[in-house]
């Protein structure tokens, strides 16, 4: 595969973003598809269902970080909070130093259905690499390289 890099000519570079842009679509569609019918089982919303993912991975967030993480209102935050906890998926809990601060962890529940999750999307992506061309995976592939570098929010 190219080297995207290497590539002096805009075109050549906006002829690789189409083609990644066609694998996203494709990839996002069929992982949301998968995601919606196994989540509205659990009367679960996609920002609920990612908000727990950014839970699983930190301790706890606070309000005020949900809402920047979420791109929400802190009130906004709140709600989605509020039907996660009556889910038992979340938990609130005071501060030590602060008790007027609230933080938000996830329980196991919650831990155990991003889990279940994740574990799907990865099937479901290692079915959609293992049937690409060499073209195709060396441009994911070259495309997971760069992205890795790119500093996470």
């Amino acid at each position: 595969m190219k080297n995207i890099h290497s590539m002096n000519s805009g075109p050549a570079v906006q002829a690789e973003a189409d083609r990644l842009a066609d694998f996203v679509l494709f990839t996002q569609r069929s992982c949301i598809l998968n995601l919606s019918g196994e989540l509205s089982k659990g009367n679960v919303s996609f920002p609920q269902f990612f908000l727990m993912a950014y839970l699983s991975s930190e301790e706890y967030l606070t309000m005020s970080d949900i809402a920047k993480k979420m791109g929400h209102s802190t009130a906004a935050a709140t709600g989605l909070v509020d039907r996660l906890e009556k889910l038992a998926y979340v938990e609130r809990i005071h501060a030590a130093e602060d008790r007027r601060k609230i933080m938000v962890r996830i329980t196991q529940k919650g831990v155990e259905l991003v889990s279940r999750m994740r574990r799907e999307i990865a099937s479901d992506l290692a079915d959609m690499l293992s049937n690409m061309d060499q073209e195709e995976a060396d441009t994911v592939d070259a495309t997971r390289r760069a992205m890795s570098c790119i500093p996470q929010s």
